[in-house]
C-alpha cells in the first residue's frame, strides 16, 4: 500500500482512529493533541508548568511544546532561548479567541482551548474534552532522511478545509541555570523547545505531498522536529494534524 493510500484509508475511519492505542504507522502513536505552553526564565509562577510540560512530553499521544516569551525579559534577567516571534504568535491566539488574555505560563490546546500552564486538571480536561480541543483529523506521515524530510498530509475529513504546513525545529531538552531575576539560582529543564517556525506550504483539503531540506532545521540548537497544520485566518486557529520528528 503506498503512503498516501494508508492516509487516505486512516482519513476514512474518522477521528477513532486517533484514540487507538495502536500506531498509525509502526512504531508510531497519532498524537490527539498539540500543548504550546508559553513560559519565561524571568516568571515565578512558570517551572510548575515547565514540570508539568516535562511530564507531558513523556506522553506518546500528546505532542508538549515550549514556547518562552520575551516580555518578562525587564525583570531583571533575559530569557535566553525566548523569540519575539513566541510572544506575537501567543498574543495572534488571544486576538483570535478574542479575550486577549496573554499570561505566563498559558497553555494553548490544538490551537483553541487555553489554560493555565501550571493547572494539570484543567489541562488534562482540555486535551480529553473533545467539545474544548477536539482530536487532530488529519493524518499526517514525516520521514526525515540525510537531505530531506518528507511529509505526507491526507485528505480533510470534511470539504472546505484548508490550512498552512509548518515545520517547526525542536530543542529536545535545555537546561538552564538562572542568574538573576524572579527565578535566581534556579535550574530549570526546558522540553521540546521550540526554535524556529518555517512555513512548508498551503494545504487545500487534498492528499499532499510536500519535500523540506534537512537544512532547516540548522537553527540554534534544535534536534528534531514537530509538523503542524494549522488552519489559519488572520491569525493562527485550530490545529488539524501533527508530527512528531525523532526522538519526540
Amino acid at each position: 500500500m503506498t503512503r498516501v493510500a494508508l492516509l487516505r484509508l486512516l482519513a476514512g475511519l474518522g477521528p477513532a482512529w486517533l484514540g487507538l492505542s495502536g500506531p498509525a504507522h509502526a512504531g508510531e502513536v497519532p498524537p490527539r493533541a498539540v500543548v504550546e505552553l508559553f513560559t519565561s526564565q524571568g516568571c515565578s509562577a512558570c517551572p510548575p508548568a515547565d514540570r508539568l510540560v516535562n511530564d507531558l512530553s513523556r506522553d506518546p499521544g500528546v505532542i508538549a511544546l515550549t514556547l518562552p516569551v520575551t516580555y518578562w525579559d525587564y525583570l531583571g534577567w533575559k530569557d535566553t532561548l525566548a523569540s519575539t516571534s513566541f510572544t506575537a504568535r501567543q498574543r495572534a491566539y488571544a486576538s483570535m479567541r478574542g479575550d486577549r488574555q496573554v499570561f505566563t505560563p498559558q497553555v494553548v490546546v490544538n490551537g483553541a482551548a487555553t489554560v493555565v500552564g501550571s493547572d494539570r486538571a484543567a489541562l488534562e480536561r482540555s486535551i480529553r474534552d473533545p467539545g474544548t480541543a477536539a482530536s487532530l483529523p488529519v493524518a499526517i506521515h514525516s520521514e526525515i532522511d540525510p537531505d530531506r524530510i518528507v511529509i505526507d498530509v491526507g485528505p480533510a475529513p470534511e470539504a472546505g478545509r484548508t490550512a498552512e504546513v509548518w515545520l517547526l525545529p525542536i530543542a529536545r531538552s535545555r537546561d538552564v541555570a538562572i542568574g538573576r531575576g524572579e527565578n535566581r539560582g534556579r535550574t530549570v529543564t526546558y522540553r521540546n523547545v521550540v526554535r524556529g517556525m518555517h512555513h512548508v506550504g498551503s494545504w487545500r483539503g487534498a492528499p499532499a505531498h510536500y519535500e523540506v531540506p534537512r537544512t532547516a532545521l540548522n537553527q540554534a540548537d534544535a534536534d528534531s522536529y514537530v509538523v503542524v497544520l494549522q488552519a489559519e485566518h488572520n491569525g493562527p486557529g485550530r490545529i488539524l494534524g501533527a508530527a512528531r520528528g525523532p526522538g519526540l
